[in-house]
Order: C-alpha cells, then structure tokens, then sequence
C-alpha cells in the first residue's frame, strides 16, 4: 500500500505598495489589504472565496482564502474535512492511502480494507466464504491457483518461488534437478556424482542392482559397479596372476602389450622375478623374460 501525505496550507499576502494595486477581478485597490496570488494574478479575498477557491471534495463547499486546504491528485479538502472514511480519523498531519473508489483512509483501516480483499480477483472476500489465507493475505479458494498450470491449490501442498506460487508437481517440474539416469525431478536427498545429480534409488551398479550410496563403487563408459561386479564382469584379467585388474588399492598401474595386461607388480622375468615394467623383455609363449634369462631358455 502507498502512503500520501498532503501539502501545507496556502498563504497569503498583504500589500505594503505605494503605486496602484488592484484586484484582478473587482479592481479594489489592495493596498493595506490581504490579498491571494493565483495564477500570478493578485485576487482580493472575496473575489478569491466567490471565483478561484477549489472546492473540497468531501463537503462539496468552497476552501476560502482562511481556510487549510489539503490536496492529493487534483483533489482537494478543507484541513477538518479530510479525515479517514472508515473510522473518520483526522488525518491532516497522519498516513493515508488512497482508494480507488476516492475514498481516503487511514493506514489501520486501508490495511483492514485491503486483507479482505482477494489477492487473485481483488474483489471483496465475503465473510464465511471457501477462502485461502497465507502470509497475512486471502484468496477466493478458486482463485489461489498455481502459476504454472493455473488449476486452484485447494488442499493440495504448494511451493513458492519469489511471489509465484506453484503447486508441487509444477514446481518439481520447472525447478527441481533432473536425475541423471531416470530424467525425472529430484524432489528430495539425492546424491551427486561426476557434478550430474542422481536420486539415491537410481544410483545402483548395473550388474546386480546393489545401492552404491555410500559403497564403494567404479564407472565404466557411463555405468556404475559395485567392486565385487565390476571385478567379475568389466575388469580385465592380469595374464600374470589371473586376478582382475581393478585399479583398487595395490597394482593400480598397469602394463598393456599386445593385448594383454598386467598388475605392474606382476610383470616379471618368470626364471629369474625381476620385475621389467619400463625395461626391455622377451616374450615366450605364455611368459615374459629379461634379456639375460632369455638367452639361456
């Protein structure tokens, strides 16, 4: 609600000249008179009161040249005329609103006025009507409605985004993460992985379908595993010693060679145990060999 406050009375002067100094309209002479400056013409009191004064907007009578006059948007009152249409408050030096009606009220009275009135529609909310009330506001029940799909709320569970409101499917659908794997709303917890947003639900290994929240888990090209699978059904196999190359804890580096793969830990001379990770070999069948056990096969 906007608040107005009126001006200051108009004032009047009294003529001190020596030369001729009349009245626009009668043409008395002014000097040693009270006289009014309207529109730069000077105007005598009584011709002021019968031709120039406003008239106030309440009782309908002329403000004269002694009276306080009040105004607000080319309307005008006498100073003890302009008092709150509710509760007939005086409101000469007080807060105001103004109505569209024209009526003036005070600030209690125009709060009063205006929580009554639909927030949708802005019509009157009858008293003992279906109505919706929330922040110090009312609704007509069929005009709290959602600023999405623009069906009324009713009894149904909303959320708010700035001074929209929007029914929860709305708001889940226009505002809420999407899951990663599922594409649907995110509405509550969730886990993040790689920055994508996951529900916890959906966050499984692909093979046996175990929660990952909170396991420990690996990826691979875009599916997620728990350890146990991901040994059994993705890993490669070391061609040393059999055992999945999975990248967990020890043997995380690996030595790839003509299709093959190795732990580093396990890509060694089979006579003599060196290890030959970053140093020449020689492959025999299934095995590798350093150069010097090499030549004595």
């Amino acid at each position: 609600m906007t608040f107005y406050r009126h001006s200051g009375p108009r004032s009047y002067l009294t003529s001190t000249m020596t030369d001729r100094f009349d009245c626009y309209y009668c043409r008395d002479n002014l000097h040693g008179k009270k006289y009014v400056k309207k529109d730069d013409k000077h105007v005598c009191t009584k011709c002021f009161d019968k031709l120039c004064a406003n008239t106030c907007a309440e009782c309908r009578r002329p403000i004269g040249a002694d009276s306080k006059e009040l105004h607000h948007k080319n309307r005008y009152w006498h100073e003890d005329c302009f008092r709150c249409a509710k509760c007939y408050k005086p409101l000469a030096s007080e807060p105001f609103s103004a109505r569209d009606d024209g009526k003036i009220m005070c600030g209690k009275c125009g709060s009063r006025e205006d929580g009554n009135r639909c927030q949708g529609c802005y019509k009157v909310v009858m008293p003992g009507s279906q109505n919706v009330e929330y922040k110090n506001k009312v609704w007509h029940e069929e005009c709290f409605t959602c600023f999405e799909c623009k069906q009324p709320i009713r009894t149904q569970s909303f959320l708010t985004k700035g001074d929209d409101i929007y029914c929860a499917p709305c708001h889940d659908k226009k505002f809420a993460k999407k899951c990663f794997h599922c594409k649907q709303p995110i509405t509550s917890g969730g886990i993040s992985y790689q920055d994508q947003p996951w529900h916890s639900e959906c966050f499984v290994c692909k093979t046996c379908h175990k929660a990952l929240a909170g396991a420990r888990f690996t990826s691979h090209e875009n599916n997620v595993y728990c350890v146990d699978c991901y040994k059994t059904d993705v890993a490669k196999k070391c061609h040393g010693c059999k055992n999945p190359i999975t990248g967990f804890g020890h043997g995380t580096n690996v030595v790839n060679y003509e299709g093959y793969s190795w732990h580093e830990y396990c890509f060694n001379c089979k006579k003599c145990s060196l290890s030959l990770a970053n140093k020449r070999f020689v492959i025999n069948g299934d095995h590798i060999y350093c150069p010097d056990c090499a030549k004595k096969l």
